[in-house]
């Protein structure tokens, strides 16, 4: 063979391996298509995998179950403060154990297991999960750029450990800070809560088109939202401290959102209007007055996510 043809056959078998990498690149990269959520389970199992504000965010959940006499849906947490989505595949790539646990009883909807020395793993094995939530730290929510390929290795790994081949992934969208926040992360955003809102909208949108993640809890929309009413305590704008929601109010907002994010569309003999629970604590207090606003909040949020509606 002379080594003209030598030289082809050379560069054709070198071609051939280039496109078949490149080929086996893009399946790897693939968008894995969501599973819907379940409809009408005689069992509904929710795990959140995050942080402070997963913590926020869930808190009342429990409560509003109970008063809507809802006694077959299980949610547990999986929390470490802070954790960004690099965090998180660097936990469980190291089967770390610095999770915190907590998990409700379906029958009293109360948070009832609380376990330190937790990793991602043993929560994914603990139950047959139907949902898992999944968020990004709050000062790099509207940093889209943070979030891959961090979050859909994290996807891939929870989708092969799950043993439910249906478990549909979900998405929390976090809120912006209050305008008296003295955070350092709110300085990625000018120190402008309208600024880190549309940042955090925009990145969402942009995570659903790159995840295939399309259920979305506007926990942020809800939240800003309320901000628009005469039930907002400026400067700490339902905060309790600049970022952490307020104990009341904020709290209740974003769990009626989840409320008719994840419960509603599974269990559609219940809604959100007329639950008699109120929480107790916070500055700014749910009662019955207000109650109805905080309603719409949630509603409208999960109506139009991405934006901010008028509520008056």
């Amino acid at each position: 063979m002379s080594h003209m043809k030598k030289f082809l056959l050379l560069l054709c078998l070198t071609l051939s391996v280039v496109a078949c990498s490149k080929e086996d690149s893009n399946k790897e990269e693939a968008i894995i298509v969501n599973n819907p959520l379940p409809k009408e389970p005689q069992e509904l199992k929710i795990l959140a995998i995050g942080n402070s504000f997963t913590e926020d965010a869930t808190q009342y959940l429990p409560s509003i179950l109970s008063a809507a006499h809802i006694k077959n849906v299980t949610i547990a947490r999986l929390l470490n403060g802070g954790l960004s989505l690099e965090n998180h595949w660097n936990y469980y790539s190291g089967d770390s154990t610095s999770y915190f646990y907590q998990k409700t009883n379906p029958e009293t909807n109360m948070w009832y297991k609380v376990e330190s020395g937790y990793s991602i793993s043993k929560a994914i094995a603990d139950e047959k999960w139907d949902i898992i939530v999944l968020q990004q730290v709050s000062y790099l929510a509207g940093k889209y750029e943070s979030y891959q390929p961090h979050l859909n290795k994290i996807r891939k790994a929870l989708l092969q450990l799950s043993t439910n081949s249906k478990v549909c992934f979900a998405w929390q969208m976090t809120w912006a800070y209050a305008k008296n926040c003295t955070q350092a992360g709110f300085a990625n955003y000018n120190n402008d809560q309208l600024t880190m809102y549309k940042a955090i909208a925009n990145a969402t949108q942009l995570m659903k088109k790159g995840s295939g993640i399309d259920v979305i809890i506007p926990s942020g929309t809800a939240l800003q939202n309320l901000r628009n009413t005469t039930l907002n305590d400026d400067p700490y704008d339902l905060t309790r401290d600049g970022y952490h929601s307020d104990l009341g109010a904020g709290r209740y907002v974003e769990a009626c959102t989840w409320f008719l994010t994840l419960i509603k569309p599974c269990l559609s003999a219940y809604n959100i209007e007329g639950n008699t629970f109120r929480p107790t604590d916070g500055k700014v207090l749910v009662n019955n007055n207000n109650v109805q606003l905080i309603w719409k909040a949630a509603q409208k949020a999960v109506q139009n996510p991405y934006e901010i509606s008028d509520l008056n």
